[in-house]
């Protein structure tokens, strides 16, 4: 069986008739240089107090959060979240991308869960987007926060990968409005139940409910 390292050496010698731009998770180098601001504030406690055992993905429970922006301005926006053992995702289409939308959503989650919420979202770590300056606040004494370090999104790693998949459905620049709720929820439901081979090609929706019968 030819590996996948094979197989991007051969599109890249062009020995096949696929090209890198054809290939929507292929990773490429990003040449824009970063212009680093220096003492950018962090909004809480950071990653670096989060518990290790967090890291291994072992115990269920803890979770990444992000938001994901539509077109540039005058539309809606999407709140992602993200399961770190059974790489659960959600896609919450919200008013705006501000802190109010952001506690909109959360508390809605929490209603769907109900007593079970501090269970199933033990922790949620995030970046430092004003979007999330209310979060801490809003979960307080229920759900414990933490902050990735500043231009440090691989610390959270599960949430930019699953929002690449989403991509596939809403390409950048797309408006967020043209998609109704229910579709939304299609399309990460579909997400949800795509076999991973890191889950040993188990889906994540079929492991988030074995998860959730072991709270009942």
């Amino acid at each position: 069986m030819v590996s996948t390292k094979t197989l991007y050496n051969y599109i890249d010698e062009s020995k096949l008739s696929v090209r890198n731009i054809d290939l929507p998770m292929k990773t490429k180098l990003n040449t824009k240089k970063k212009c680093v601001r220096k003492h950018r504030r962090v909004l809480g406690k950071s990653i670096a107090e989060r518990p290790p055992e967090i890291e291994e993905r072992l115990e269920f429970g803890h979770w990444e959060i992000d938001t994901v922006e539509g077109e540039k301005s005058n539309d809606n926006a999407l709140l992602t979240l993200v399961e770190r053992k059974t790489r659960k995702y959600y896609a919450i289409k919200i008013d705006d991308q501000d802190h109010d939308s952001v506690d909109y959503a959360i508390n809605k989650l929490r209603d769907d869960f109900g007593k079970l919420f501090p269970q199933v979202f033990k922790t949620i770590t995030s970046d430092n987007g004003s979007e999330f300056s209310n979060i801490t606040s809003c979960l307080k004494n229920v759900t414990d926060v933490y902050f990735a370090r500043p231009y440090a999104s691989y610390e959270r790693g599960s949430n930019e990968r699953h929002n690449g998949l989403l991509r596939r459905y809403i390409p950048k620049g797309k408006a967020i409005s043209d998609y109704s709720r229910d579709a939304i929820k299609r399309i990460y439901q579909t997400i949800n139940n795509l076999p991973r081979r890191i889950l040993n090609y188990q889906q994540p929706a079929v492991l988030f409910e074995q998860e959730l019968a072991k709270l009942a």
